[in-house]
């Protein structure tokens, strides 16, 4: 790639952004109110920085990006450095490093939607607004994105506004849908969730409601969301009487190599492993997660064609071979 270090190409391209990230200095504040729902995020977490992607989120939801007070907000309550806040804001592209719009635009130029006509309604859409990958309209309505995949390959081409779907796009469908967003309108989401904005949905992300009361988020849980492209093997299938084979009962497990120990699980208790493991073989509830709980049972024997494990095998001198009795070498790593 050609493309300079924080160029709107190569942060494009390689979903790396080098570029400085923006101080404003009139972003609503980072209120007490704000601080105790990051304490409130926390205290969901065993360990408190795992909380920070959703504090983030948060503070997003509140300034309309990551902001370098946001980062001091995030790192002070966390107990960690500003580098290290800022460097999991700035790996994560729904982390914006500069204000965006009232509504977040990504057009999708990935593979199937490239085929299909991704490119092209990106650079009809850019041209519209006047703006390109990254960047604000200046009316403060529209944050423009070039997205790699928005994984809805049965609906391409794919434009999202503040993540929520509207399919099988062609130039003529994303430049209305920008338009009527310009106009302060929320056109429908071809599935999902009525439309909001890109605040409302980073603070649904951070695990707060967004709406203003219950029967708003009732309204949104209930939109339309079944997609007839990707129910329609389903319904083929159910059209047809066709299903999956059931599930053997209990696999049988392979025979052992002459040499290898018995590993299989006695039932007859053991260390405390073993008899949690017997524990979970008895408890589970079908046949796949018995097969999951043999397969990690520790006295489970080894599967046929492979050798025994590493701790069984005899270890080698110090010229990296194997000590003689065992019939083969072993190369130590350099």
């Amino acid at each position: 790639m050609s493309a300079l270090p924080g160029s709107s190409e190569g942060t494009a391209v390689t979903g790396l952004d080098s570029s400085a990230v923006e101080v404003h200095g009139d972003l609503p504040p980072l209120t007490e109110t704000t601080r105790a729902e990051c304490r409130e995020i926390m205290a969901r977490y065993p360990v408190p920085r795992s909380a920070l992607l959703p504090m983030l989120h948060l503070v997003q939801s509140v300034q309309g990006y990551v902001s370098p007070e946001g980062v001091a907000l995030c790192a002070q309550e966390l107990g960690l450095t500003k580098a290290e806040v800022g460097a999991v804001a700035t790996f994560y592209t729904m982390f914006k490093r500069r204000p965006t719009g009232r509504h977040l635009v990504s057009v999708c130029t990935n593979t199937l939607c490239a085929v299909l006509g991704g490119q092209k309604i990106y650079d009809e859409v850019a041209a519209e607004l006047g703006v390109h990958h990254d960047e604000t309209t200046a009316d403060g309505t529209i944050t423009l994105e070039h997205a790699e995949c928005l994984a809805a390959c049965d609906y391409a081409p794919v434009v999202t506004v503040d993540y929520e779907f509207y399919d099988q796009q062609d130039v003529a469908a994303a430049l209305e849908l920008v338009a009527a967003l310009r106009r302060g309108e929320k056109p429908d989401p071809t599935r999902g969730a009525p439309l909001t904005d890109f605040r409302g949905v980073s603070r649904q992300l951070a695990g707060f409601s967004q709406h203003a009361d219950a029967a708003a988020a009732q309204a949104a849980v209930d939109g339309p969301s079944a997609g007839v492209p990707t129910l329609r093997g389903v319904r083929l299938a159910a059209e047809r009487g066709e299903a999956a084979p059931a599930m053997p009962a209990a696999e049988t497990a392979a025979p052992a190599e002459a040499g290898t120990p018995d590993r299989t699980p006695t039932g007859d208790g053991g260390t405390p492993g073993a008899q949690a493991a017997d524990a979970e073989v008895a408890a589970a509830g079908n046949p796949a997660e018995r097969s999951g709980a043999e397969q990690n049972h520790p006295d489970r024997p080894e599967p046929a064609g492979r050798a025994a494990a590493d701790r069984d095998a005899p270890a080698p001198d110090a010229d990296g071979q194997a000590q003689s009795g065992s019939g083969t070498s072993v190369q130590r790593e350099v």
